[in-house]
């Protein structure tokens, strides 16, 4: 039995996703996955991004740029931002944040360009979408610094340790969780923190194509995640928490309804 779900994190411009939009939505739908939000990393992305979510209902995007794209921020970026989020359809700023594990800009440009986004999403009013990866510091203390200035924020696919969560927790922060949790190498920890998440901070993703349920039987051919695979992310979170999939469910469509501002 399937229960009505949000997932708040679709890469649905993905090339993995090329011609076959359509079929991916229609099989979230039938798994009950409702509601997508499609979440951007560039202007090119997020403008392909407001066009999708314009053509499926339930569907909802972000507009932003990654630290990955952070090298190609310029001067006119924001105010392509600010024009994307005049769409009806976009209701987030990001995903922004820092990502100093791979660094595919340089760390000068993606503070730069994650202020940036930080500040448009203050003066506009909108949610902000993070990403923080191998810089946990120098992400909670500029955060920490707009954070009173913002009216709401999601840390994107967490996976990180206790300290983490507290100093999120701490600035009243959404946690989003994916199939991480599912993988019986890497996920063990998160198991575990999941517990100390608040129910009304909590939501739930795929970021499909990426990070497929290591736990999900069968597991498909191609190996790429969808949003359908969501109430198997589900099924994990709800016994983490030893409450049944139904109040799971409820609780965290509930939450991404109230975080982007939809009725």
């Amino acid at each position: 039995m399937h229960f009505p779900l949000f997932d708040i994190g679709v890469n649905l411009t993905s090339s993995s996703f090329n011609d076959r939009h359509t079929e991916v939505v229609e099989r979230a739908q039938q798994a009950a996955v409702n509601n997508l939000i499609l979440i951007s990393s560039d202007i090119a992305d997020s403008q392909a991004a407001a066009i999708l979510a314009a053509q499926y209902s339930g569907s909802y995007a972000t507009a932003g740029i990654h630290p990955h794209q952070a090298k190609t921020f310029t001067d006119k970026s924001l105010n392509e931002i600010r024009k994307l989020t005049a769409i009806p359809h976009v209701k987030a700023i990001g995903e922004t944040g820092l990502d100093f594990n791979r660094n595919y800009s340089p760390q000068s440009l993606q503070l730069t360009c994650f202020e940036a986004q930080l500040q448009l999403a203050a003066e506009l009013q909108l949610p902000i979408y993070l990403h923080q990866r191998d810089a946990h510091k120098p992400f909670y203390e500029l955060l920490k610094q707009y954070r009173s200035q913002l009216c709401d924020a999601v840390i994107h696919c967490f996976t990180g340790d206790e300290r983490e969560l507290e100093n999120y927790l701490s600035l009243d922060l959404h946690i989003g969780i994916t199939g991480w949790i599912c993988d019986e190498r890497r996920g063990l920890h998160l198991q575990e923190l999941i517990r100390k998440i608040p129910t009304d901070r909590l939501m739930l993703e795929t970021d499909a194509p990426y990070l497929l349920p290591r736990s999900l039987r069968p597991k498909p051919k191609k190996g790429k995640n969808e949003p359908c695979y969501l109430p198997h992310i589900l099924a994990t979170v709800s016994h983490c928490l030893g409450k049944e999939e139904k109040e799971i469910a409820a609780v965290t469509t509930a939450n991404a309804k109230r975080f982007f501002r939809l009725s």
